[in-house]
């Protein structure tokens, strides 16, 4: 690792942090993150960052705004200081399901925090499957868009699921290319998809399966779990379909609302998902069938392959292996 490199963690993502640094051989930088009682935020770097590469960890999970204004105010404080090069590592993208205008006045402000970050001063971006993979393309700098779907794939490989019987299974027509990716990975598995309809936001109504799930064991693969009436819908068809155990591998654990109560009552046995967001000590307590997969591992490889000028998508090599000698288990 570069010597002159410093990471940062702000308010969201400090264990993930840690552990990335732990990896690298650093020592996390000091800096000072302030909410003032007007609501107000100040985040001043307790150290000098003058001509260093300076990488910041935060991933823009609720509350949104808040995480995602310590993120612009960091840069700016980084990029008045003198930084050489400001690296945003922002395991989850927030606003990244407002990608499009699904109707007429509506803003597309994945765009709009794509502009935020350059303009406030980042130099690169890199992320964990942003919702919209074009997404990158609303940056005019380097983004990385890593992927947890090797690591789920690894995780599910370790629980000895016959393979005979299984069956990779996307929630929706927009996640046939990660399905793919996992069942790849799966010895080539088969895949199947959920046909749904959204008649409003948070709301899903699933009608039908594409492919041959009866008695299967299914994997369900998807980048973010929100308030859970998706994949609790999806598996529940599954199971009208004839399906047998039905596992989850998510990216992005939001789980806003009942979602952990939906996911505890539903047909599931467990899902795996990763500390792109912090799972919290109440949260955990919702659940037995939630386990976390840490994203330590490819972002401190990747933030090391950036220093290096090295290939980031060599990170993936192991877990792409479909006989890990490692668990990813946190």
């Amino acid at each position: 690792m570069v010597k002159e490199t410093v990471l940062f963690a702000l308010t969201s993502s400090t264990d993930l942090a840690a552990s990335i640094a732990k990896k690298l051989g650093l020592t996390l930088g000091r800096i000072k993150v302030e909410h003032f009682a007007d609501g107000e935020i100040m985040v001043t770097p307790q150290e000098t960052v003058r001509g260093r590469s300076v990488f910041i960890i935060q991933s823009t999970c609720p509350p949104v705004t808040e995480h995602l204004m310590e993120v612009l105010v960091c840069i700016d404080a980084l990029k008045r200081a003198s930084a050489g090069e400001i690296n945003v590592i922002m395991p989850y993208y927030g606003y990244a399901r407002q990608d499009r205008k699904a109707d007429a006045h509506q803003p597309i402000t994945a765009k709009l925090v794509a502009n935020l970050l350059q303009i406030a001063g980042a130099d690169r971006v890199v992320t964990v499957d942003l919702h919209a993979a074009q997404i990158q393309g609303y940056f005019d700098i380097p983004i990385d868009d890593l992927t947890a779907v090797p690591i789920l794939s690894r995780y599910m490989l370790d629980k000895k699921i016959p393979l005979d019987d299984l069956v990779v299974v996307s929630p929706d027509h927009g996640g046939v290319v990660r399905a793919r990716r996992m069942a790849t990975i799966m010895h080539n598995a088969p895949i199947a998809i959920i046909d749904k309809r959204r008649p409003r936001p948070n709301e899903v109504e699933a009608n039908s399966v594409i492919g041959d799930v009866k008695g299967k064991n299914c994997i369900i693969v998807d980048d973010i779990c929100d308030t859970a009436g998706s994949l609790c819908a999806a598996s529940r068809i599954l199971k009208d379909f004839g399906a047998k155990d039905i596992y989850v591998g998510i990216t992005h654990g939001v789980f806003s609302r009942d979602a952990l109560q939906k996911i505890e009552a539903s047909p599931i046995k467990e899902i795996a998902i990763t500390d792109t967001i912090p799972l919290s000590e109440e949260k955990k307590k919702l659940t037995t069938k939630v386990t976390v997969l840490s994203m330590a591992d490819v972002l401190a490889e990747t933030i090391d392959a950036i220093q290096n000028h090295t290939s980031v998508s060599r990170v993936y090599d192991r877990y792409d292996d479909p006989t890990p000698d490692e668990s990813p288990v946190k």
